[in-house]
């Protein structure tokens, strides 16, 4: 397994809109959001780029979520607002954007909504195109647990790895006595371990 790390990064956060949110529920909402906010926020702390793209935000997808606007302002005046384009790794736009801040990085974090359309698709398509893709499960979800499953086990036997939160923070900071480590615990403390034992 490769461990990915800050300097090889890049952050690919997908359609995390007020509306679209509705729809992943094989997971509870708060947990989706809070999962979200410590990925922007590592990337923050971190320095890895991150990219987030929309789709259809006039219709029921609506905005992005407002918390990702607050942590990311920058990224979200520079979204990729699509029209509809299903795989956004097949939007030229979002491609490009991508390209651009990923500058030659080949592992990429991603995260959407929902996981059985918004994000399998592209996580099979950058993979087949030679980069290592990371989802983190619980930074988003599906209409169903049966959605979310076969849209993991569709992605695994395409070579994406699957990972959750605390898992993905653990690999990238490799100890928790290391100043990333301290920055890490500080947001696993604001938005992850507050909720914990609250779901399944």
């Amino acid at each position: 397994m490769k461990y990915f790390k800050k300097e090889d990064s890049v952050m690919l956060l997908i359609d995390h809109q007020v509306g679209t949110l509705n729809f992943a529920v094989s997971r509870p909402k708060e947990m989706i959001v809070g999962r979200t906010v410590a990925l922007a926020k590592i990337a923050k702390a971190f320095n890895i780029p991150v990219v987030l793209t929309s789709s259809l935000e006039d219709r029921f997808q609506g905005p992005i979520i407002p918390e990702l606007q607050a942590i990311l302002p920058e990224e979200h005046e520079h979204r990729v607002q699509r029209t509809g384009v299903t795989n956004a790794w097949h939007d030229p736009n979002y491609k490009n954007a991508v390209l651009k801040a990923a500058n030659g990085r080949k592992n990429v974090i991603m995260a959407g909504l929902t996981n059985d359309v918004c994000i399998v698709y592209p996580a099979i398509s950058m993979t087949e195109e030679g980069f290592q893709v990371l989802v983190v499960i619980d930074a988003g979800g599906s209409p169903t647990k049966i959605a979310d499953d076969v849209a993991r086990s569709s992605w695994e036997k395409a070579g994406v790895r699957t990972t959750a939160i605390n898992q993905f923070i653990a690999e990238l900071v490799s100890s928790w006595e290391s100043e990333d480590g301290a920055k890490a615990v500080k947001i696993l403390a604001e938005d992850v371990i507050p909720i914990i034992g609250k779901f399944d």
